[in-house]
C-alpha cells in the first residue's frame, strides 16, 4: 500500500470494490488528498479565509490574546494554531501582540500538509510543526487559535428512513458517486431531541471534532491558557445537510470530484462546548464573528489604518464589511472561547454558555 493519502482514482476504486463508504470516511480520504497536494487559498485557489481578506482579522485575534494574557498575570506561554493556512493569521496576530509586550516563548503549528507547512515556514521561520494536538509541548500555558479548522474535519451523516435512522453511505453507481442509506439501523447515534424528525431528514454528528476539542481542553486544564474557535456553524442540536464543496470559489457537487474540491460542513458549537465542559474548561457564550470583531475594536483599527493610508480607505472599509456585516461573513461565522480553570473571562463575549 503506498504511503500518503489516496488519490481520487484510488478513492473511487475503493468505493467500487468494497462496501459503500461512510460520509466520514469519504470526507477524511478526499480532504486528506486535497490538502496534502495544494495551497487551496486565495484568488488562484478554491476559497479565501478571513485572515487573507484583511490584516485586521488577525490583529483582533492578537488583541484578544494580549488582553487575556495581561489580565492573567502575563505568564510565559505558547502560541498554537490548528490548521494555520499560509500562516497569515499567526503573522498578523503575533505582530499585534508584540505591541503590548505579549511575546510567546514558542510558536507551535498543528499542520499535516507539506505544501502548507512550507508556506507557513516562510512567514514563521521560528515555528515548530506538529502532526496532532497530543504532540504539543507541555511546558507552558497555551493560547490556541482554530480558524476554519473544525469545518474541514470528517462528519457522520444519518438519514431518517421509514423504519428509523441509517448512516448515510457513499456508493458508486456506474461512474458516479452518490449517497445512499446504509443497511444498519442506528437510532442510538441520533440526539434524542432529533429522533422524531420526519422521513428524509439528515442529521450530522462530528465525533472527530469533539475528540480534538477535548484534547485541547485537557491541555488547557493541565497547562493553563485559552482557545478560540472561529468557524461557520450553529448551536445544536439541529437537523440538516450542511456538507458542501468549493472549487474555484464556487459551490460544486461534493461527490463529483473527490480529492479535488474542498469539503466542509457547518460546525455544531454545542458539541465543542460539551467536549470542553466535560474536562472542566470554561466556555464562553457563542458570538457571531461580526459582534466579536466589533467588541474587540475592529472599527477603531479601521480608522487608524485609513488615516495612515487614505488612498486605501475605501478598500479597507470593504474588507471590514466583508468580515463584520451580516450579509457577508458577520453572522454565518461564529466565535467561541475556552479558558482554563481560574483564568479571567475572555473579551468579546457577553457571558458564559449554558
Amino acid at each position: 500500500m503506498p504511503d500518503g493519502p489516496p488519490t481520487p482514482q484510488q478513492l473511487i476504486r475503493d468505493i467500487a470494490a468494497a462496501r459503500p463508504m461512510s460520509v466520514a470516511d469519504y470526507m477524511a480520504a478526499a480532504n486528506g488528498h486535497y490538502y496534502a497536494t495544494r495551497d487551496p487559498l486565495g484568488t488562484q485557489g478554491d476559497f479565501t479565509t478571513a485572515p487573507e481578506i484583511s490584516q485586521m482579522f488577525g490583529e483582533m485575534v492578537g488583541v484578544w490574546i494580549a488582553d487575556l494574557w495581561s489580565r492573567a498575570g502575563s505568564p510565559a506561554f505558547r502560541y498554537v494554531e490548528l490548521g494555520p493556512g499560509r500562516g497569515t493569521l499567526a503573522d498578523d496576530a503575533l505582530r499585534a501582540m508584540a505591541r503590548f509586550g505579549c511575546v510567546p516563548v514558542g510558536i507551535d503549528l498543528v499542520e499535516t500538509s507539506p505544501t502548507l507547512r512550507a508556506a507557513q515556514h516562510i512567514r514563521l521561520p521560528a515555528a515548530e510543526h506538529h502532526d496532532e494536538v497530543d504532540a504539543l509541548p507541555d511546558d507552558a500555558p497555551l493560547f490556541v487559535v482554530a480558524n476554519e479548522f473544525f469545518d474541514a474535519l470528517p462528519i457522520h451523516q444519518y438519514v431518517r428512513v421509514a423504519d428509523g435512522w441509517r448512516e448515510r453511505m457513499i456508493e458508486r453507481r456506474d461512474s458516479i458517486l452518490a449517497p445512499v442509506a446504509g443497511g444498519i439501523q442506528v437510532d442510538d447515534a441520533i440526539p434524542a431531541a432529533l429522533r422524531s424528525q420526519p422521513e428524509g431528514t439528515i442529521v450530522e454528528t462530528m465525533p472527530v471534532a469533539a475528540a480534538i476539542m477535548q484534547r485541547c481542553a485537557f491541555r488547557l486544564a493541565r497547562q493553563g491558557g485559552a482557545m478560540l474557535a472561529i468557524d461557520y456553524g450553529y448551536a445544536g442540536p439541529a437537523a440538516g445537510d450542511t456538507l458542501q464543496a468549493m472549487k474555484a470559489h464556487q459551490f460544486t457537487d461534493p461527490f463529483a470530484d473527490p480529492g479535488e474540491v474542498d469539503l466542509t460542513a457547518h460546525v455544531d458549537f454545542t458539541t465543542l462546548a460539551a467536549a470542553a465542559h466535560d474536562v472542566g474548561v470554561s466556555v464562553s457564550a457563542l458570538a457571531t464573528q461580526g459582534e466579536w470583531l466589533q467588541r474587540l475594536g475592529i472599527d477603531a483599527r479601521l480608522r487608524s489604518l485609513s488615516v495612515a493610508a487614505p488612498n486605501r480607505a475605501e478598500e479597507l472599509k470593504g474588507q471590514r464589511d466583508r468580515l463584520v456585516e451580516a450579509i457577508a461573513m458577520g453572522s454565518l461565522f461564529k466565535v467561541m472561547a475556552f479558558t482554563a480553570p481560574g483564568w479571567p473571562a475572555p473579551a468579546g463575549f457577553t457571558g458564559d454558555a449554558a
